[in-house]
């Protein structure tokens, strides 16, 4: 459970705090504020051993400069290339967890490896977070992780993680939770059949009488799918598995299913997952401020990126989306609902 990020000096972020919610937490903001990037720096920063494969600081320094290099793909594949233009410090990247431990990197332009104070979730295994892209990954599974590790791929780190997530094998039915088997069926029920995994990322669709490929399944199906299979293999547990980051998961698809995918996230949290999502979409985003009910002891924060006016890097959060003061999701809707008055009324809508 992460309690604060901390940016400085790092990508597009001069200063940035950010506490989170325990349960759901929601980022906003306008392309280009650096919504990605904060998801991308939590989940790198908030790696287990089991990720990176390290146990001695040398290796993990080392460990850990590969991964934000492979997060981020900067130019040249140079750490420094992550440095804010133009800061005379170090960037650095701090998480504070639940079980008050810590974890800082920190670079400067010309840093060849991190530095690393603290050791976060480095110790544990089970607690590893999981990202999901703003691409699915069903429909190009096959061959990828092996592809990926041989060549130089188009694709950053986060989508090699989720596919050697995918591939794993389901844990057993009795170790399956109650919350996460319901959320397996329900997203079953709404996409019509399951996705069948069959190793080295062979993913089919199965119906109640046939058997498909999955890239013939509507993309937004896939997307529900991906999650269904992680809480199928326990990469997703509530109260055992870290974080879960999920980039844009409003992407393709409709607005009933995005209904039905807030009701799961919620019924999650409410089992000890903490969540993490950025989004653009104004629906999405409405459903967890319809659906919350602080009574089951739903608590979801909102987090809004924005530049000032000197193109710094702002935050203003709320734990209700009506409260936010720089809310760019709304205001876009709300100009929407003048402009369609206004041709409908001329003048009088004016």
């Amino acid at each position: 459970m992460i309690d604060k990020i901390s940016l400085e000096n790092f990508t597009l972020f001069e200063q940035l705090d950010i506490d989170l919610s325990p349960k759901i937490n929601i980022i906003i903001g306008e392309n280009g504020t650096g919504k990605t990037q904060l998801l991308k720096a939590a989940y790198g920063a908030s790696s287990t051993r089991q990720q990176i494969g390290a146990s001695n600081d040398d290796v993990i320094r080392t460990k850990m400069t590969e991964r934000f290099i492979d997060l981020y793909m900067p130019l040249d594949d140079k750490l420094g290339k992550l440095h804010r233009n133009g800061a005379e410090s170090n960037a650095k990247v701090k998480l504070v967890f639940g079980n008050d431990k810590d974890i800082e990197l920190g670079f400067f332009n010309n840093s060849q490896s991190v530095t690393v104070k603290g050791k976060g979730q480095l110790d544990e295994t089970l607690a590893a977070p999981v990202y999901i892209p703003t691409k699915e990954v069903l429909s190009f599974m096959k061959g990828f992780s092996s592809l990926y590790e041989r060549f130089d791929l188009s694709f950053d780190q986060t989508y090699q993680d989720i596919c050697l997530s995918l591939d794993l094998p389901e844990i057993r039915e009795g170790a399956l939770q109650e919350k996460a088997k319901w959320a397996i069926d329900k997203i079953n029920e709404v996409v019509g059949g399951k996705f069948v995994f069959y190793g080295g990322g062979k993913v089919t669709f199965q119906s109640e009488n046939n058997e498909y490929s999955a890239n013939v399944v509507a993309e937004g199906f896939r997307k529900a799918g991906m999650l269904g299979r992680l809480l199928e293999t326990g990469a997703i547990q509530p109260g055992v598995s870290g974080t879960l980051f999920w980039d844009e998961p409003e992407s393709n698809l409709n607005p009933k299913l995005m209904e039905i995918l807030v009701k799961i996230l919620l019924e999650l949290s409410r089992n000890g997952l903490q969540i993490v999502i950025a989004t653009h979409d104004y629906v999405f985003l409405k459903w967890f401020d319809l659906l919350s009910d602080k009574e089951k002891g739903d608590q979801v924060r909102y987090h809004a990126l924005y530049r000032d006016k000197s193109k710094k890097i702002q935050l203003d959060h709320a734990d209700n989306f009506k409260s936010l003061s720089v809310n760019a999701i709304s205001d876009t809707f709300s100009d929407l609902t003048k402009a369609q008055v206004n041709l409908k009324m001329g003048d009088l809508g004016k």
